[in-house]
């Protein structure tokens, strides 16, 4: 029996954690609204104990106490208390570059965005005026915005500024200058170049042909990259995210991530994607998995299309408001059989972006192509975002085995336009989380930030609600694919941590695991719904640590 020393269980937890910031003696805290996914069903308790970063069980006050013994015990004041929040699709570089580039989300014109641009460009003293953010859906004209509103403000440098999803670019006339684009350029595979009534180039860009920009901008150096995690990381972590599923780092990222988490650099767990993409794809798939306690890596990152905001993911028939456009194919039958030849021949996890119709329905027919050893059901190859896809494929993913890796607040961004590209027919196979699950398909959700905001409860709102921030519309778009308050927490928790292979460690509040657990100001199981999104994270703790 450890000897218990006189902690008051009153005392507040920052002076707790002053006295023993390691927090590896045993650890009870309680008074809280805890909550838990086990089995599959919603658990609750009020107190948790646990030593040296592992839950050695959660329970009554009264239970824990007189069944094991405990030498800190910390008053949680009543305050709720959930699993360390998981996003199984972010983009951690990507968004440490957002934090430290101009922020163009939520503009409402054309004009201001141009204006934001300029007040950066005043105040940084930088090579390229660099962004990302904006959408022309949500600018009254709702088209796409032209080379010569930024020219009138910044000619003498390049400006490239990405749009929100990430899929369409918006330049410049000297970025273009830079990059050799004139009238005679040719669209590039893959890719396409915005013209005018003339031919000429109106600065957008989409899918493939942002390289031709994107080449010419100076690569970021090593400390600049750094720089970037570490902002990416403590913001995370102030969100409640205790465990983020990186979708697809390069190479010189993933040298950075084996550097730090060595060191024990990394302060919540990464899940890395390899990119599909990166020409040393193979060296990095023959250094083999990284199992380590903040980072693992067995999984590769493929594209098959683009996006639906700036009309380029592929679809079966032609985009409603633009009849003689399918959308684009990045990665064609071939070649995606190829990717998937190569990477599960070293037992990798496959996870590929397709957002279209057509291209869900090219990589579930790659996926029920592969033999068993390597199947979905053995390495749990995932389709991320499927967010359009023919009501009569979805079955096909519990059939193989195949993760749906999804984003609630994509649906909630894209509802004032997915009617236009997609009409009303296809719309029943469109952000179809209730479909997916009533078809026992297992959804890992995430936020594919810095194209949506990383804060998971604007995600469970968004997938119990199916409203915006504003709460809009009032009856949620598409309502008949809700999903319980409890539905949307298994998927940012346990079942997020499947699609990761870290169910065994973490995603639940369980004996054995790790002690991965936020506390908020509000319960998510008794506030309004459409105060979900309100919520705010008081506290994070890792492996046991206040962290934030």
């Amino acid at each position: 029996m450890k000897k218990i020393f006189s902690i008051l269980f009153g005392c507040s937890l920052a002076g707790l954690i002053a006295l023993n910031s390691a927090q590896a003696l045993p650890t009870l805290l309680h008074n809280v609204k805890g909550y838990t996914i086990k089995d599959g069903e919603l658990e609750s308790f009020d107190s948790i104990l646990f030593e040296n970063g592992v839950i050695l069980d959660t329970g009554s006050h009264d239970e824990l106490a007189k069944k094991s013994s405990f030498s800190i015990a910390l008053d949680g004041k009543g305050k709720t208390l959930l699993p360390g929040l998981i996003d199984a699709h972010g983009h951690i570089l990507g968004l440490g570059l957002n934090l430290m580039r101009v922020d163009l989300r939520g503009i409402d014109s054309e004009g201001e965005a141009v204006s934001k641009v300029k007040t950066y460009a005043i105040n940084n003293d930088a090579r390229w005026i660099l962004g990302r953010g904006w959408n022309q859906v949500l600018w009254l004209n709702k088209e796409f915005p032209t080379k010569h509103s930024l020219d009138k403000a910044i000619s003498d440098k390049p400006v490239w500024l990405r749009r929100i999803d990430g899929h369409a670019g918006w330049a410049n006339s000297k970025a273009l200058e830079l990059a050799g684009i004139t009238k005679d350029t040719p669209d590039p595979e893959g890719g396409k170049i915005i013209r005018d009534e003339h031919g000429n180039a109106t600065g957008v860009l989409i899918d493939a042909a942002m390289s031709l920009v994107e080449s010419k901008i100076p690569p970021i150096n090593r400390k600049e990259r750094k720089a970037a995690l570490n902002l990416a990381f403590n913001h995370l972590i102030k969100l409640g995210i205790t465990s983020v599923h990186d979708a697809g780092v390069d190479f010189e990222t993933y040298k950075l991530m084996l550097e730090l988490s060595a060191k024990d650099r990394i302060p919540l767990r990464v899940y890395s994607m390899l990119s599909g993409s990166d020409p040393r794809l193979e060296a990095m798939l023959k250094y083999g998995k990284v199992n380590q306690p903040f980072l693992k890596i067995q999984s590769v990152k493929l594209y098959t299309d683009g996006a639906l905001g700036s009309r380029g993911a592929a679809l079966l028939e032609p985009y409603s408001d633009e009849p003689d456009n399918k959308g684009l194919l990045l990665t064609d039958e071939k070649k995606l059989e190829q990717y998937f030849k190569l990477i599960t021949k070293y037992g990798f996890q496959v996870n590929t972006h397709a957002i279209g119709d057509a291209a869900n329905h090219l990589v579930l027919k790659q996926l029920a192509k592969l033999d068993k050893d390597v199947s979905a059901k053995k390495l749990r190859h995932r389709i991320e975002h499927a967010q359009v896809v023919v009501p009569e494929d979805i079955p096909m993913f519990a059939k193989l085995g195949v993760i749906a890796s999804m984003q609630p607040t994509h649906a909630t961004s894209d509802m004032n336009m997915a009617g236009d590209r997609l009409g009303e027919e296809r719309l029943e196979g469109a952000y179809a989380w209730r479909t997916f699950l009533d078809n026992d398909v297992i959804i890992a959700s995430g936020s594919d930030f810095p194209v949506e905001k990383a804060n998971p409860f604007l995600g469970l709102h968004a997938a119990v609600t199916r409203q915006d921030s504003d709460n809009q519309p009032t009856d949620g778009w598409l309502p008949s694919q809700r999903l319980s308050v409890t539905e949307a927490l298994k998927s940012f928790t346990i079942d997020a941590a499947y699609a990761g292979f870290w169910e065994t460690k973490v995603g639940s509040l369980e004996s054995g695991k790790k002690a991965d657990f936020i506390l908020v100001d509000k319960d998510i199981f008794t506030v309004p719904e459409e105060q979900i999104d309100d919520v705010q994270v008081l506290e994070t703790w890792i492996d046991g640590k206040r962290v934030h």
